[in-house]
């Protein structure tokens, strides 16, 4: 079965080094601000370069709902595509 969106954990070889980074993320766009009083979110996508077999994209949010970051990628893929005028609430 494919994994959908945030099924899995993310890959152990990845874990540590994500985690430090969106650490460092947020410390940087929301200072010492936590949940809602955060300003600024993100989300991280980590993935190998190529194709190789079982390799997948790993992504890690500071509190982003899935479905927000499910539109955000719609609406980016659609900018990517040429289509600018699409709305969504990522």
């Amino acid at each position: 079965m494919t994994e959908r969106l945030g099924d899995a954990p993310i890959q152990q070889e990845y874990r540590e080094l994500m985690n430090a980074v969106a650490r460092g993320l947020d410390q940087a766009f929301n200072g010492d601000a936590t949940g809602a009083e955060r300003g600024t979110g993100f989300v991280l996508l980590v993935f190998p370069f190529g194709h190789a077999d079982g390799s997948r994209c790993n992504f890690i949010s500071n509190g982003a709902d899935r479905k927000d970051v499910v539109s955000l990628m719609k609406e980016m893929i659609a900018r990517f595509e040429g289509q600018p005028e699409v709305s969504g609430r990522a």
